[in-house]
């Protein structure tokens, strides 16, 4: 049997994982992202076994349906919304998934963000490489409003974190009440309000067709110019050429991204032109506490279903 072990940009899968325990199927690792859906089928045309790092390669039906060899695909996490799990029940595929591992990474990488931006990090960096000296002004936190959009698992520690920065945490989703709101310290607002208050405006939204292009021009222009826009969450939800020309612009001070609609991002991507900008190639996740969990669960996986006892497995309800 052959199994593919995708994405593994970092070259990480064999130092944190053990994958002898699969001999003597063959185990390929791809370093590179394969690409778009005809190159992701090319390459995978020969394995009965896939591993894919959260969602940095799809596995639409239109993929699934051209890999008829195909019989367990291997998902890190317990939820990767580029798996159409449906499609996959139906053809006979098996998917099983791994634990979260740590919770903090991505709260602790958006705060990393969050300060970058605030105080021009990257800029003074590669202004002191270039042989200047202080050519920024930053801007404080504290006393200043940090708007959540989204308060779920994530954007409840993002809004203690800004506590502990003695920022006024608001918050605002659909479903969001005034007491989930209160009992981590935030105030519930209006949807407008909280753009238009937002010195800091984070997002933590489960990407889905009522979030995607959520923040869009009519957003992004109700926010204060000098305010400081962050994205860890999925990139669809923010309209990016808005977010690009807003920069462009200064109608926003700043942006902080770690995700994009399209990863890895394209050269061409206005994003990478825009001023007053920190970028990271979706980080948030990546830890070496989290790839601890990932990989080792990952061969776990394939030795339980090798064995027809499949561990972990992913069921359309799941979603």
């Amino acid at each position: 049997m052959r199994i593919a072990v995708l994405d593994d940009y970092q070259q990480a899968a064999t130092r944190f994982a053990d994958w002898s325990p699969l001999a003597p199927h063959e185990v390929v690792v791809f370093h590179e992202h394969l690409g778009g859906e005809d190159a992701v089928v090319a390459a995978l045309a020969g394995f009965e076994v896939v591993c894919s790092m959260r969602e940095r390669t799809a596995f639409p039906r239109t993929v699934l349906e051209r890999l008829p060899g195909l019989r367990l695909l291997v998902t890190t996490g317990m939820w990767n919304a580029a798996i159409d799990l449906a499609a996959a029940r139906e053809l006979g595929v098996v998917v099983c998934g791994t634990e979260a591992g740590s919770g903090a990474s991505t709260p602790e990488l958006t705060w990393a963000l969050v300060l970058a931006a605030a105080r021009r990090v990257p800029q003074e960096d590669r202004a002191l490489r270039e042989g200047r000296w202080g050519t920024t002004v930053g801007v404080g936190l504290a006393g200043k409003t940090l708007a959540v959009l989204g308060l779920g698992n994530i954007g409840r520690v993002v809004a203690g974190f800004g506590r502990a920065f003695r920022m006024h945490p608001i918050a605002w989703s659909q479903n969001l009440t005034a007491e989930a709101a209160a009992a981590v310290g935030a105030e519930l607002v209006g949807k407008e309000e909280l753009f238009a208050r937002a010195d800091v405006l984070r997002i933590h939204l489960r990407l889905s067709e009522r979030t995607r292009g959520l923040v869009g021009r009519a957003e992004l222009r109700r926010m204060k110019p000098t305010a400081i826009l962050v994205n860890t969450s999925r990139g669809p939800i923010v309209d990016e050429p808005e977010l690009a020309l807003a920069l462009e612009e200064g109608a926003l001070a700043a942006a902080a991204l770690d995700v994009y609609g399209v990863e890895p991002l394209p050269r061409d991507h206005p994003l990478l032109r825009a001023p007053n900008t920190v970028l990271t190639p979706h980080l948030g996740y990546v830890t070496a506490e989290n790839y601890a969990v990932h990989y080792p669960q990952t061969v776990e996986d394939v030795l339980a279903f090798l064995r027809g006892e499949p561990v972990r497995v992913l069921s359309p309800a799941a979603l």
